[in-house]
């Protein structure tokens, strides 16, 4: 019988913290999940609710930066007793540069480490070395495990992961190395059980589609290639990022429009895509319900377009497509926007059946149809918590 051990799982984001505790063993029972949102801005939000839904708190709360916001989540925590106690913790980083393609246990030479990552994404590592430091504070003695989101993307051949750059500066890290990758193990996972091996072993394409959207093609279970390149705000038309953009468009904005880097930093990564594209709103299910609006309907087409792009390069790239997972919250509960996506590309074998997508049934594909469309929920917090546990087992072997 494994021993039960209690797994905190930390999904850092720029502007938010989501969590989940799970009591692992013989299975993965959810304690408790919540959030605490608009870190940093005025009328910040904190709710949790138990592994059956319940609430468990809520309240209206403004923490200046993520150092308040993890003191405070982390207290609360210690607030509910031991039974919410972790033996461990795992934190999401969203990039680990060209040092770091498994989880790492958190030491002190790995936090100098990560530290020296910050530019490759100054976005979202200072925040979560904020966590860290919040964590060790108030869980002394506490494993902590840092799980990368762009480990899954390791395995992409050369020609999808370099830039035609020269060598000067491809030798400073300047790559593509894909994000989304917890959630994409987590699907892999997921599509092993619902399908078999086979099917995951196949010709797959993940549609990770919510705020932040990006697709991967997968073969034999490896990522040969990804939308998101360098940093979170390339490949596909999100809700405020870009997506792709031609470098002679920074540098017209540099040199003619004389925008500062941290403009179009802030351009690029919150003004843009679906909100910048619009005007209106950066929230699809908005974007849908006002159609009519000429603009609305411009930034949801190209959103659908851009989409469809990638997945037919992506059935060039394996010589077809057996699988097609949707998922994020765009991808697992917009069905105009599955259809959308699909729509045309009978030639490649996909089709989508009305009276099963409207309901997003776990298949949505007609039977007998080439290729099996599925939508799956994803969940990065238990991938978190499964690479967590592997550690401290084999910690608590080793000791």
């Amino acid at each position: 019988m494994n021993p039960k051990k209690k797994i905190l799982a930390l999904n850092i984001g720029s502007s938010s913290i989501k969590f989940a505790l799970y009591e692992t063993g013989e299975g993965e029972v959810l304690l408790c999940t919540g959030s605490l949102t608009r870190i940093g801005h005025e009328k910040g939000a904190f709710s949790a609710r138990d592994g059956q839904g319940s609430s468990l708190a809520s309240a209206s709360v403004s923490l200046s930066d993520h150092d308040a916001a993890c003191a405070w989540l982390f207290s609360w925590i210690l607030k509910q007793g031991e039974a919410y106690r972790p033996d461990a913790i795992g934190h999401r980083m969203v990039h680990g540069g060209p040092r770091y393609s498994s989880p790492q246990v958190v030491s002190p030479e790995l936090i100098a480490s990560l530290e020296e990552l910050v530019p490759y994404a100054p976005e979202h590592l200072p925040q979560a070395l904020k966590a860290l430091s919040q964590a060790a504070k108030l869980f002394p003695g506490t494993l902590q495990v840092t799980c990368f989101d762009t480990s899954f993307h390791s395995s992409m051949p050369s020609v999808a992961r370099f830039y035609p750059l020269p060598e000067s500066i491809r030798s400073e890290g300047v790559q593509r190395y894909g994000f989304h990758g917890l959630s994409y193990e987590f699907l892999l996972d997921e599509l092993e059980q619902q399908g078999g091996r086979d099917v995951a072993q196949g010709r797959v394409v993940f549609a990770h589609l919510g705020h932040g959207a990006s697709m991967a093609a997968v073969k034999e279970g490896r990522s040969i290639d990804t939308t998101m390149g360098f940093s979170p705000a390339g490949g596909l038309v999100m809700s405020t990022r870009t997506g792709d953009l031609d470098p002679g468009v920074i540098l017209f904005l540099l040199q003619q429009e004389k925008m500062s880097a941290a403009q179009i930093k802030e351009m690029v990564n919150r003004q843009s895509g679906l909100l910048g594209i619009s005007g209106i709103s950066d929230d699809m299910q908005v974007l849908l319900s006002m159609e009519q609006n000429l603009k609305a309907r411009e930034a949801v087409d190209m959103f659908c377009y851009r989409a469809k792009m990638a997945l037919g390069s992506y059935a060039a790239v394996m010589g077809g497509v057996d699988t097609l997972v949707f998922s994020g919250g765009i991808g697992e509960h917009a069905a105009e926007i599955r259809s959308r996506i699909c729509e045309g590309l009978g030639f490649l074998g996909i089709a989508v059946e009305l009276s099963r997508n409207v309901v997003s049934s776990p298949v949505i594909s007609p039977d007998g149809s080439a290729v099996t469309v599925r939508v799956i929920a994803t969940n990065e917090e238990l991938m978190i918590v499964r690479h967590t546990l592997a550690i401290l087992a084999g910690t608590v072997h080793r000791s």
